[in-house]
């Protein structure tokens, strides 16, 4: 590797600017160079006659302190003839130039831009003072929502290994002590007082920053596990209930979010985890209307949600409360011949429905050609497996108790299709036999791609309550980006104020990774956070060490020069990259040692 200088012209002047620059060898023996890192103007000439003079920051004086600046002029220690002696005139060795500490910056600063965007700064600044020993709780809080939203894991792996290897510390201009274990144990416990507010404090900027309108909210429920081991106190939330983790082995809780049809969330609770969801909508309509006011709003929920009681109080409501939602397979038996007489109308190209008008409310039968295709392909998959599966359980010689446990991994692996296959085993022995129950076939292929919808909106167009009720996959992204990207499951925390805590962290996260995706949804909607992500976490900080002629040693903390494809995507989000911090030197010696 080698320095290499680019000089440019500029209102007059000329201007070097120095990178780090390896030579590679590629196919036909050609050699490439590959820019490394961009170190910036460190004020070297190739005229004698030339001075760049820049300010340098001066470590550890005679008399201890603070960093002084002073300003100095940096030459080539082979460029130095005809200079005269000048104590500003600082000689370097760049044949002893060292690089060291690589540290993660881009996607750090990304997630600093995102937090400072919905002014959650401000917002904790003010709620979270520093402690008498100077612990500032909203630096500590940014950096568990940044780990949470780059490389999320549990916070002692944030404590021993990541935040050495970020820039956050450069970025904050804070040090190690930020990531003390115990101090980010500690900031769970000052968070949960806050909640409320939170919530007030993003609706205001959703509307500021994207125009968001909520009046349609989805709303549905999701489970997280943890380790830990009961039984627990009276009271505690940590219990057994329907895992959508597939893990009942592990206590969990129950979280009920709701969002806006773009994503963005409004509001969240974490219930008991043995909670009905059929049983947490009413506190929440209730919750929402004294957040934000009564207003004609449209619900949008998936079945098993809202009781009938619960759908009767809606529709009571003064005003009334607007509500589409899904409804359970039962229902849609006892209404198949009254929708058979139904004829059927073109919502919108590929989606079908049937309307039926009952005690005030309005049954939508809806059929999508694109989900019909894509329900039988993945039934056809299943089915197909399946039965290669039985064929070549018939083949084996097995005991009847080993033959029941592969047939009970085959129904796990396919639940779908093992509903449509009659299998009767032998009492007595490993032999059994199996067929395609046709008429459960038949049942399943006409309401494969089909939803029953149900809704008080009587004098809506049906093609638009059909997009309200596909909207439900916001708030289903939404848990999967929580559970996936940030890694919210399982949780390790044994006390349950900070398992809210964790949880709290987490949203915090999830409105990062929002933003930044309504913020690409407007330059190309193919872009995701997570690779958006990935790109920046490629910029790494790199700290350049010079030595000079006189035993003192020159400092420079650098990210390099954004790659092309990185350059358009930060220009077209709109973000400026900040100056790249000053020099340092270490201070000369007040009693150099004798030569030898």
């Amino acid at each position: 590797m080698f320095l290499r200088a680019t000089i440019r012209r500029k209102d007059g002047k000329e201007h070097r600017y120095w990178s780090l620059v390896e030579n590679k060898r590629v196919s036909g023996g050609r050699v490439v160079q590959r820019h490394v890192l961009y170190l910036g103007e460190i004020n070297s000439s190739q005229e004698l006659a030339w001075r760049k003079s820049i300010e340098v920051l001066e470590d550890g004086g005679p008399g201890g302190g603070a960093d002084r600046p002073r300003t100095l002029a940096l030459f080539p220690e082979d460029r130095c003839e005809g200079v005269l002696p000048d104590a500003s005139i600082v000689r370097l060795k760049l044949s002893q130039l060292r690089l060291s500490r690589p540290r993660q910056w881009g996607a750090c600063w990304l997630a600093l831009k995102l937090w400072e965007e919905l002014r959650l700064d401000r917002f904790w600044a003010e709620r979270l003072a520093p402690s008498r020993k100077g612990t500032c709780w909203d630096q500590v809080l940014l950096v568990l929502v940044a780990y949470r939203l780059i490389a999320p894991g549990a916070e002692w792996h944030l404590h021993r290994e990541w935040y050495g290897r970020s820039a956050l510390a450069d970025l904050l201009g804070a040090d190690a002590a930020l990531a003390d274990s115990h101090k980010l144990y500690r900031c769970h416990d000052r968070l949960l007082a806050h909640k409320q507010a939170v919530f007030d404090h993003l609706v205001e900027r959703w509307r500021d920053l994207f125009n968001a309108s909520f009046d349609v909210l989805l709303y549905d429920l999701t489970s997280t596990y943890f380790e830990a081991n009961p039984p627990f106190p009276e009271g505690d939330k940590r219990r057994h209930g329907y895992s959508r983790d597939h893990r009942p082995d592990c206590v969990q809780v129950v979280i009920a979010l709701v969002v806006t049809p773009e994503g963005l969330p409004l509001a969240y609770e974490v219930m008991s985890g043995n909670t009905a969801d059929s049983t947490t909508l009413h506190g929440f309509l209730e919750r929402i209307e004294r957040q934000y006011g009564k207003a004609r709003r449209v619900w949008v929920m998936d079945r098993g949600v809202p009781t009938q009681a619960v759908l009767d109080e809606m529709r009571q409501a003064d005003p009334p409360v607007s509500y589409v939602v899904g409804t359970p397979k039962g229902r849609l038996s006892r209404l198949e011949q009254q929708l058979l007489a139904r004829p059927w109308h073109e919502a919108r190209p590929g989606v079908q429905v049937k309307l039926l008008p009952q005690d005030g409310e309005l049954y939508v039968f809806a059929q999508s050609a694109d989900r019909i295709a894509k329900e039988r392909a993945m039934r056809r998959r299943q089915l197909k497996w399946l039965c290669a599966r039985l064929k070549q359980l018939s083949a084996m010689r097995l005991t009847r108790e080993e033959l029941l446990m592969k047939l009970g991994a085959a129904r796990q692996r396919t639940p779908t299709a093992w509903r449509l296959i009659a299998i009767e085993v032998s009492p007595s022995s490993g032999i059994f036999s199996y067929r395609l129950d046709r008429n459960k076939l038949r049942v399943v292929r006409r309401r494969e791609g089909r939803y029953l919808l149900r809704t008080n909106l009587t004098e809506h167009d049906p093609a638009k309550l059909w997009t309200y009720y596909l909207q439900l996959v916001a708030v289903e992204e939404a848990f999967k980006n929580l559970k996936g990207d940030l890694a919210l499951r399982p949780i390790f925390h044994q006390d349950e104020a900070r398992i809210e805590a964790h949880i709290f962290i987490a949203f915090l996260a999830y409105c990062l990774h929002v933003t930044l995706k309504r913020r690409l949804h407007a330059m190309a909607p193919g872009l995701t956070p997570r690779s958006v992500l990935e790109k920046f976490a490629a910029m790494q900080m790199i700290e350049v060490h010079v030595p000079t002629t006189d035993g003192r040693e020159l400092l420079l903390t650098r990210y390099p020069q954004p790659a092309p494809q990185l350059g358009m995507l930060i220009n077209k989000l709109q973000f400026e990259l900040p100056a790249q911090p000053p020099p340092k030197i270490t201070a000369t010696e007040v009693n150099p040692p004798p030569p030898v």
